[in-house]
């Protein structure tokens, strides 16, 4: 009877989240030299990279070359699963009613860093 007991038990959904990641965005001089070397080459593309230093995870998200500035990028989520990390991210234009909008008339390369603790588990971009 304990045998059947035992095999009835709800087993967890690898996609199910775990928990929520604690994360910080990072600005331009708090990003690892070696990562901001990498995020400049990628820069002009949409780009989904991550890097692994002294204990920290950085989550990197880039949406290539916009027609302007004043893009913003939302994290909606980062979490942890029984397989991965998921992180998913937003791209979120410029406000029309921003005074300041015809100065930011110049393309741009809006991207995202996220420092996290290290997780040894592939990174699942949505």
């Amino acid at each position: 009877m304990l045998c059947l007991l035992a095999g009835c038990g709800r087993q967890r959904d690898p996609m199910e989240k775990i928990k929520d990641l604690e994360f910080t965005v990072l600005a331009e001089e708090n990003i690892p030299e070696e990562l901001k070397t990498v995020i400049e080459e990628k820069k002009n593309s949409a780009f989904k990279v991550t890097y692994q230093d002294n204990g920290f995870l950085y989550i990197c998200v880039g949406y290539g070359e916009q027609v302007s500035g004043g893009y913003s990028i939302t994290v909606n989520a980062l979490y942890l699963t029984e397989n991965a990390i998921y992180a998913d991210t937003t791209l979120l234009g410029p406000d029309p009613a921003d005074p300041a909008a015809d100065k930011k008339k110049a393309p741009s390369c809006p991207y995202i860093v996220l420092k996290t603790e290290f997780v040894d588990k592939p990174v699942v971009f949505e």
